[in-house]
């Protein structure tokens, strides 16, 4: 079915036909199967060129699959839960490199702390450090509180919304461009309606100034809302307003609105257009995978699944900006398929 919608693409087997090289980001998120369909695909459509696996392409991967694995319908599956378990996995690949800097945490226990929770370890003088971390007092309203599902993080951020008992402004994202890439935008991180008001916790969904720490994950509160100096920027509420934010940095910001593009090669094929901000009293784990928060509070007892506990302790700098609520031991798992893979890294 995908190797036909592909032949009934011309602009799709253009790509595919004249592509180099193909980069695939956070491989941990993709399964076997679905990485074989994409070989297969590459390899039938290429194959008046070379019947060679991928038809030839360099292929580039890069992850960790002792994160979160792959969201796998067991019904569908053909039990190639990991991409490593593909047939064409070992000859797609002349090399394959462990990565072992660590650049988001610089204190050596926290380092050596994550890493064995990563392979699953359970080291009792390790773990003293995250008993340390535990309290039964309120967590600091400024840290990020970490869910394993959206029905806890919907639930919190819109009870604190409430009590907040201010006026809220919705901002709806316009979008533009043709199915069937217009509704893929409904799978971004950009909401479709986001609801804010003055003393909303918020976070950055979007790099808007690197040098100014206003990135992907940071963190503050909305202090108030501005007119706009170009009408037309906007178009996302009828209050024609812009949030004003104070980052936990100390910078304030007015947010303008950012876009998000869905690509068929060079060509611009959908956009959204939305403000760049997401409510961030909570947020679930899944969510927050590759993010970098300074403050964090998770309930460690309610996690499931392996590379779960993981995910959420190592989003955090320090150990100063860890709070749990709670804390089993018996929820650090790292699934033991990916531990036999990474083996063969020494």
């Amino acid at each position: 079915m995908l190797l036909q919608r592909v032949f009934s693409d011309e602009r799709a087997v253009k790509r595919w036909s004249e592509v180099k090289a193909l980069v695939m980001d956070e491989i941990s998120m993709i399964d076997g199967e679905l990485f074989e369909n994409i070989e297969y695909i590459a390899r039938v459509v290429r194959y008046e060129f070379t019947d060679e696996v991928w038809g030839g392409i360099q292929l580039v991967v890069s992850g960790d699959f002792l994160q979160l694995p792959p969201i796998v319908d067991q019904r569908q599956s053909c039990g190639k839960h990991f991409a490593f378990e593909a047939d064409c996995w070992n000859a797609s690949f002349d090399l394959e490199v462990e990565l072992t800097n660590i650049f988001r945490q610089s204190d050596p226990h926290l380092i050596k702390l994550l890493q064995g929770i990563r392979r699953g370890e359970s080291n009792p003088d390790d773990l003293k450090l995250l008993v340390h971390r535990c309290s039964k007092a309120k967590p600091d309203p400024s840290a990020v509180q970490l869910y394993p599902r959206n029905e806890d993080v919907n639930r919190v951020n819109a009870n604190r919304m409430k009590s907040l008992e201010e006026e809220s402004i919705v901002y709806t994202a316009v979008d533009s461009g043709k199915n069937p890439w217009k509704s893929q935008l409904e799978q971004g991180l950009a909401p479709t309606h986001l609801e804010v008001c003055e003393g909303a916790r918020v976070m950055l969904i979007k790099n808007i100034d690197i040098k100014l720490k206003l990135v992907n994950g940071a963190t503050g509160t909305i202090i108030g809302f501005s007119k706009p100096e170009k009408k037309s920027v906007l178009n996302l509420s009828p209050k024609d307003l812009l949030p004003i934010v104070k980052f936990d940095s100390g910078k304030t910001v007015v947010i303008e609105p950012e876009t998000w593009d869905v690509t068929e090669g060079d060509l611009v094929v959908a956009t959204r257009k939305q403000i760049p901000l997401v409510l961030a009293w909570a947020l679930s784990i899944h969510k927050c995978q590759g993010m970098t928060l300074d403050r964090l509070h998770t309930d460690l007892s309610r996690a499931f699944g392996c590379g779960m506990v993981y995910v959420a302790l190592s989003r955090v700098r320090s150990l100063e900006g860890l709070h749990l609520s709670g804390f089993r031991s018996s929820k650090i798992i790292a699934h033991p398929k990916v531990l036999q893979y990474y083996q063969r890294f020494g």
